[in-house]
């Protein structure tokens, strides 16, 4: 049983209660305590199977596929948006999440009364209402240049929402998927490391001294995740 001390007293610690917490720290602190990582095995967490269809079209719009390269829809970078909307970070639980509410600058970062798992789902529905009743279709159901219209608006404030900032929510959205292509994969996007392979990034391997005087050059070495080169994707 572990034990925590509060002025002299000991006291049990609750099963899980550094799990809730959330990156297993805070207080009581225990090994393994925290969010599982995720390793490809698990089902969906937060968003419903049309929220997360949008969340999946407005990433491939956001990070687009072409001749190029790879973009969001191979990374599963909407994987990686449902289980950070499913943990502590959806919840805002490490932020100050109470009021007074004011309007803040752009400087001052995320800026909204609502956790951001909730401001995806308020957003989600209003962004829909707004599609439906411009051109009488979901957003997963317009054109490619339909899409990039209305994510246009979005960013240049066109486009208002009733309930929540538009601005806000395609910012953060916007936050959201490009980390979720370039972070490792043992968070759940970057699939197979597509996103490092893209840009000739070798990973997070121990140390890189003998690439020191690279200057530039590319570094002729296969990606290795925190799970390692294929372990981050077991069964």
């Amino acid at each position: 049983m572990r034990l925590m001390l509060l002025g002299g007293t000991a006291l049990a610690a609750p099963h899980g209660f550094a799990a809730e917490l959330g990156r297993g720290d805070g207080v009581p602190w225990a090994p393994s305590k925290g969010e599982n990582p995720y390793y490809g095995n698990r089902d969906d967490r937060f968003f419903t199977p049309e929220e997360r269809e949008t969340v999946a079209a407005i990433c491939a719009r956001l990070i687009p596929s072409d001749d190029d390269g790879p973009g969001a829809t191979e990374a599963d970078v909407v994987t990686f948006i449902d289980r950070q909307m499913a943990g502590f970070y959806g919840r805002g639980q490490h932020w100050y999440m109470k009021g007074p509410y004011s309007q803040g600058t752009a400087t001052q970062g995320y800026q909204s009364e609502h956790p951001p798992a909730i401001l995806y789902r308020l957003a989600l529905a209003e962004l829909n209402t707004y599609c439906a009743s411009q051109h009488e279709a979901r957003f997963v159901d317009l054109s490619e240049e339909q899409q990039d219209t209305v994510l246009t608006d979005l960013d240049e404030e066109e486009i208002e929402f009733e309930g929540v900032s538009a601005k806000v929510f395609f910012d953060l959205l916007l936050k959201n998927a490009i980390e979720g292509f370039f972070a490792d994969p043992i968070y759940g996007g970057n699939r197979d490391m597509i996103a490092w392979r893209y840009i000739g990034f070798p990973g997070t391997r121990y140390d890189y001294r003998d690439f020191v005087d690279h200057r530039g050059k590319a570094i002729p070495l296969e990606p290795v995740s925190l799970m390692g080169r294929l372990g981050w994707s077991r069964p």
